[in-house]
């Protein structure tokens, strides 16, 4: 979501400023890429790129396509053979052992529910969203393009007819949590990128001390959304903590009342104050938060848990997996930025299901691509 909000970004600067642009997608990957489909970038008539493709080996090429896309205003699908290394077309000697088809979409403003204005929809509301876009493999073939938004509690957003034969699959889409391609039964060799996106991760930590301002910035640079609460004044300021979205100087039972949780939310103890974390992760316990990050040695844990079985208050197992402590991943972190790594880590690994341990041992490839069909 952090690319897509960079994206929207630069298109409303470019806008501004009376800049053409075009929006680059990859729609489908066969075999390895750095990127898989979904990536985007926005490309402005006098070569600003925001966003990313590839790992850079794609975009000096995807440039001069899309300033094609922009002068022509028309939509245009590149594939790219990034497993022939002699590829005279491309000639970049990638590597990468993948062919990656890229849709380069011209953006008319006059035009409603273009791209952009499909994409501006996930700014709205914090909920799970699916972006659908139709291309074609064929040569000479007229590339439709972004044509669907959709979200649960709306009614669906599309400019093409096309968008309603593949709802369905959108609604799966949505209920399986995963991006698909899904070949569309026409007469045109159709396909869909039907891309599903979350919201952005919402962190919240309990505390403001220094060792809390490496966490902030590693996991601003994620795009994560920050809410810092404290009940020291002194340490919770927006001077302290720029990057933070929401700051509240509060008591324990009051950071929750400013809190929406839900699937993507995820917390962090590390006040360094006993007692409010206690009551912090008290209330925790009673939502459906899946994720507790506790800073500190497993004995202040094991206190902690004894000290809510003395109140009453008996944890079910599938409770206990939620709480997360020591926190973070076992990277021999020592100083307050490298556990601040080791947290961020931690929590990316939770959220996609991996265990966190190094892609040297992977037997499988990197990337799952079992649910693009």
């Amino acid at each position: 979501m952090k690319e897509i909000s960079e994206i929207l970004k630069a298109y409303s600067a470019a806008k501004a400023a009376g800049k053409k642009t075009a929006l680059a997608t990859v729609v489908k990957v066969e075999g390895s890429s750095y990127r898989q489909p979904g990536a985007r970038m926005l490309v402005t008539e006098d070569g600003l790129l925001t966003g990313a493709i590839s790992g850079g080996c794609l975009e000096g090429d995807a440039l001069r396509k899309a300033l094609l896309s922009i002068n022509q205003q028309q939509n245009k699908l590149i594939t790219y053979n990034t497993s022939n290394e002699d590829d005279s077309e491309v000639g970049l000697q990638l590597g990468c052992n993948g062919i990656v088809h890229i849709l380069f979409e011209y953006i008319n403003d006059e035009v409603q529910n273009n791209p952009i204005q499909l994409l501006q929809q996930l700014e709205l509301k914090r909920k799970e969203a699916v972006v659908a876009t139709v291309f074609s493999l064929e040569r000479q073939a007229a590339q439709i393009g972004t044509i669907l938004f959709y979200r649960e509690d709306i009614e669906v957003i599309y400019s093409n007819t096309i968008a309603l034969s593949i709802l369905e699959d959108v609604k799966n889409v949505i209920q399986n949590k995963t991006t698909i391609v899904k070949k569309i039964e026409d007469n045109n060799h159709n396909e869909a990128l039907l891309a599903y996106i979350n919201p952005p991760v919402s962190l919240v930590i309990a505390g403001a001390g220094n060792d809390v301002q490496p966490l902030v910035k590693i996991a601003s640079l994620l795009g994560w959304e920050i809410t810092i609460g404290e009940g020291r004044a002194t340490h919770a300021t927006k001077k302290r903590f720029p990057e933070a979205k929401n700051i509240f100087v509060v008591k324990p039972e009051q950071l929750l009342e400013n809190i929406t949780i839900d699937e993507q939310t995820y917390f962090v103890l590390i006040t360094h104050n006993y007692k409010y974390d206690l009551a912090v992760l008290k209330l925790l316990l009673e939502t459906n938060c899946q994720y507790i990050g506790v800073l500190g040695p497993k004995t202040k844990l094991n206190r902690m848990l004894d000290d809510l079985q003395n109140e009453g208050i008996h944890l079910s197992e599938e409770k206990r997996k939620t709480i997360y402590g020591p926190i973070g991943l076992d990277l021999g972190a020592e100083t307050s930025e490298e556990i601040a790594l080791s947290i961020v880590s931690e929590i990316k690994a939770v959220m996609s299901g991996k265990k966190g341990s190094s892609l040297k041992f992977k037997t499988e490839k990197i990337h799952d691509t079992n649910n693009l069909v």
